[in-house]
């Protein structure tokens, strides 16, 4: 696999979020929704898909638009397994990768380069919006994709995970285990997958715990240790006693381990950081699938399309913790196998910070919409 490292500054901000988690991620799944539930909010969006010929394993060139470094025992860690999984599959493709890709017209030089370089395939691991479109749109034969995208053409998709499932079932048990009441939340920006991901988890301990409030510090990036520690810090000298957010690094997981509370992580399984502070994590693992998009696209198969990818084949709950008690385990778990059996947790009423009623009693928040969520729910504070 070839690296190219691009020009200019490494990243500290990035996407809004996605990914394809371990099926096996503590216990069975019961009746698992569609590894690819097609999103019907880009339908008036997509071109018709355009066929692109197969291509020959031994000719193709895959390559990889990484936001943050492959390093970061998080987000783009996550994708780099995926990316090692496609070589694994194909031995004789072709990968390159270039990390933490800025969100400037350096991104689209890059992306102009993997075309140039005679790439087949470009998977941009991050929203890159208008820098990778106008790429798209100037190569018609090459496959595009873009985590957490929103817009299609015929040859450009997107994928995201419907990672705020995770989040709720994880919130069920902040919200027993929580004895202050107060819920921390470290961000990196208010944007739809934080508030989605913020307001899952106190959606999910209020369901248990009517009382829990979520705190929340934006911390203007997504790779960011010392200010990730100091918004921990900060929240835990606050009085929250339960710490969760959305970074791509443990740092605030050491503070809970430091003063003996609780947190819970996203990404990857990184309890090692604070083996007794660690609950949970929303893990992510985009093995399965890359290597399924790009067998379709040797294949020839391959087409632009909106996906989500759905728990339990794309995202789901980390094993829980040692510290965790079993009886929370369970109840946590009993919301966990009623979502994967169709449930939405997500319904009315839902009220928004301020007091307004968003969504009524009786109505569901669809993935859609959730997806697109931009503001906090009743009880959350500092997103808006």
């Amino acid at each position: 696999m070839t690296m190219y490292r691009p020009r200019g500054r490494l990243l500290t901000s990035r996407r809004q979020v996605l990914g394809l988690a371990a099926g096996t991620a503590g216990g069975a799944l019961l009746r698992p929704p569609p590894l690819l539930a097609q999103s019907p909010m880009a339908g008036s969006l997509r071109a018709q898909p355009r066929r692109l010929a197969p291509i020959a394993e031994s000719d193709a060139l895959v390559a990889f638009g990484h936001t943050g470094p492959v390093t970061d025992g998080g987000w783009t860690t996550a994708h780099d397994r995926g990316v090692r999984a496609v070589r694994q599959a194909f031995p004789r493709l072709r990968t390159v990768y270039v990390e933490s890709i800025p969100y400037s017209a350096d991104a689209t030089r890059i992306f102009r380069q993997f075309v140039a370089e005679g790439a087949q395939m470009v998977i941009a691991t991050s929203n890159y919006g208008d820098f990778i479109r106008d790429v798209s749109d100037r190569a018609p034969d090459v496959a595009f994709m873009e985590c957490d995208g929103h817009g299609v053409s015929g040859n450009l998709g997107w994928y995201y995970i419907t990672h705020w499932y995770a989040s709720y079932v994880i919130g069920i048990a902040a919200g027993l285990m929580t004895r202050t009441n107060k819920i921390g939340f470290v961000g990196s920006f208010p944007i739809p997958s934080v508030y989605a991901g913020a307001n899952a988890v106190l959606l999910g301990a209020r369901s248990v715990n009517p009382a829990a409030t979520l705190q929340a510090i934006s911390i203007n990036a997504w790779f960011d240790p010392q200010a990730a520690t100091q918004a921990g810090t900060a929240l835990a000298e606050n009085g929250c006693d339960f710490l969760c957010g959305i970074m791509d690094e443990p740092g605030y997981l050491r503070v809970a381990q430091q003063r003996g509370i609780k947190a819970a992580m996203w990404n990857t399984d990184m309890r090692q950081y604070g083996p007794d502070a660690y609950v949970s994590s929303v893990v992510l693992d985009f093995r399965a699938y890359y290597v399924r998009q790009v067998a379709a696209r040797l294949a020839g198969t391959w087409q632009a399309q909106p996906h989500f990818l759905t728990l339990g084949h794309g995202v789901d709950r980390d094993s829980w913790g040692r510290t965790v008690p079993p009886d929370i385990a369970a109840r946590a778990d009993a919301m966990r196998e009623r979502i994967l059996a169709g449930y939405n947790p997500f319904r009315g009423p839902i009220r928004d910070a301020a007091g307004r009623l968003r969504v009524p009693d009786g109505a569901v928040m669809d993935d859609d919409r959730i997806y697109q969520w931009d503001w906090p729910v009743e009880g959350v504070s500092g997103l808006d």
